[in-house]
């Protein structure tokens, strides 16, 4: 029997200026049929990768399991925070703030540190006006905030409910696990950015995971299944809450066909309800710039049907490269090919 080599990750943009190489962002990209069988891969998709924000998708099914939004009479636009990486903008603050007054949560009683938004106009209004760095302006704001509702509404601790051995994030962990079809003892824990604990797998079980997340008849357990559609429901009735105006995770949640989300470092997972196919990636250098040629290219080598949703992906990222004159001095290619399994 012939021995198949993986190469570890491959090329998955070249940037050219003046027609001289000066940028590779090398990564790994693996798809998975509604099987979890792998059908598309470039590079090992054992790569054990930290998801960082690429969870928030899961780590809010504790939150939906309990109806956290109907018990304090939120309406999907700030359920959506509990999943999202915000940005900063207006129609964001207006929903933390609203968060706020109906679960009664105090905003020094999140664990983010003071920043300013993320988004450049936003941020700039800020500097401008005076305003000083807020613990709800960190993009991980929402999901601080609905575990701590969680935990006022199950009598769970509200000082720790960061910590790895808090029940909440006990029950994240283990929900993920099932979903991505990985032992929970494997799952290996690091501490994210915001200081929440961030799961770290091989890229095929991520894939799995979100696969579940777009096809939700394939977790059997009922309670599981049903807080994943009202998690989904809430991203796909509010992409622009998830990340922002101008970013991919929103430009893919327009499409009703897709759940989508990334995170710190390059990661990234997406999953296509009508073709039940799932896809994970990891840019090696961390570069989040490059996600929207990837992915586009990504549903142009499977021959996806919506060119609208391809459109505004090469819109986010043109392959022209300009310089600060707006002058085209080169272009970004993606050179990877996606080898069907």
């Amino acid at each position: 029997m012939e021995r198949v080599i993986l190469m570890r990750d491959v090329p998955f943009v070249e940037e050219y200026r003046g027609g001289i190489l000066e940028n590779v962002h090398n990564g790994i990209v693996c798809g998975v049929n509604e099987k979890g069988e792998v059908a598309y891969r470039a590079g090992d998709e054992n790569h054990i990768t930290l998801l960082r924000s690429a969870a928030k998708p899961f780590q809010a099914i504790p939150i939906a399991k309990r109806k956290i939004d109907e018990k304090f009479g939120l309406n999907n636009r700030e359920a959506a925070l509990f999943a999202a990486s915000h940005r900063g903008e207006v129609y964001h603050m207006e929903s933390l703030e609203s968060i706020l007054r109906k679960t009664g949560i105090k905003e020094e009683e999140l664990l983010t540190c003071p920043t300013y938004p993320l988004n450049e106009e936003p941020k700039f209004a800020c500097l401008s006006q005076g305003i000083e760095k807020r613990r709800l302006f960190h993009n991980c704001a929402g999901k601080h905030l609905g575990y701590l509702a969680l935990s006022k509404d199950q009598g769970y601790s509200t000082h720790d409910y960061y910590k790895a051995e808090h029940p909440a994030q006990q029950e994240a962990v283990e929900v993920f696990a099932n979903l991505a079809d990985y032992p929970k003892e494997q799952v290996q824990l690091g501490v994210d950015g915001c200081g929440f604990p961030v799961f770290a797998l091989p890229l095929k079980n991520l894939a799995i995971a979100y696969l579940k997340l777009a096809c939700p008849d394939l977790i059997e357990d009922r309670q599981t299944r049903e807080a994943v559609v009202r998690v989904t429901g809430w991203m796909t009735s509010s992409p622009e809450i998830i990340a922002s105006h101008n970013f991919i995770c929103t430009a893919l949640l327009m499409d009703e066909n897709i759940i989508a989300k990334g995170g710190a470092m390059g990661v990234y997972g997406f999953a296509l309800k009508k073709e039940r196919l799932s896809f994970s990636l990891k840019v090696l250098n961390g570069s989040e710039l490059v996600w929207p040629l990837i992915i586009a290219s990504i549903l142009e080598q499977i021959q996806y049907d919506n060119q609208e949703t391809i459109d505004r992906l090469h819109a986010l990222a043109p392959k022209a490269i300009k310089n600060d004159n707006q002058l085209v001095v080169g272009e970004k290619r993606p050179v990877f090919v996606l080898n069907k399994c």
